[in-house]
């Protein structure tokens, strides 16, 4: 069995993007276009199939229909037959009545797709960023760490760093703090 073939992904793609209004005033911010055809969704689905990802739940919930016809008409291009996917999720409200309370939450109200699928490992992905990534590296260093949670960031200078959640960690990669774009 593929190493790859144990990891699910869940690419959170359900958020507003109010910074990016009047872009997202009848889409998501994931569904913003992005060089003529492509989407800002397309950076994240293809950085996971180009690591070799191919079990893709994509959680979606607010304005998704575009998002979803972009989805569903361009990136069909796995095998269900072989355990190969790309899956819409729409906010399904499973555990309470309220829409996704954030990315956690989105996350927590689809645990049952860890029940369903069993991964090996999860890998969570933002579906509203704008950037190339392999994810392998990030996999494996994890594994070698043998982890239980591991977080992708990247330095910034200090000068900019308010507009970016800052994250210090210690001589061995462990988290001691976090701040939500501190002012």
């Amino acid at each position: 069995m593929n190493e790859r073939s144990k990891i699910l992904a869940l690419l959170l793609a359900g958020g507003k993007g109010e910074r990016l209004y009047p872009l997202t005033r009848d889409r998501a911010k994931p569904a913003v276009p992005f060089g003529g055809t492509y989407r800002i969704v397309d950076f994240s689905l293809s950085n996971a199939i180009n690591s070799g990802l191919r079990k893709i739940y994509v959680l979606i919930q607010y304005k998704c229909h575009s998002l979803q016809k972009h989805i569903r008409d361009g990136w069909n291009i796995f095998s269900r037959e072989l355990g190969e996917f790309v899956d819409l999720v729409p906010a399904q409200m499973r555990i309470g009545d309220q829409w996704y309370l954030g990315t956690a939450d989105s996350v927590f109200q689809n645990i049952y797709f860890l029940d369903q699928e069993k991964p090996e490992h999860v890998l969570i992905l933002s579906g509203d960023h704008i950037y190339k990534m392999d994810y392998r590296r990030l996999i494996d260093f994890h594994k070698e760490k043998n982890a239980d949670l591991t977080i992708s960031v990247f330095e910034v200078p200090v000068n900019e760093a308010r507009r970016f959640g800052v994250l210090e960690v210690d001589k061995n990669f462990c988290v001691t703090s976090f701040y939500e774009k501190p002012s």
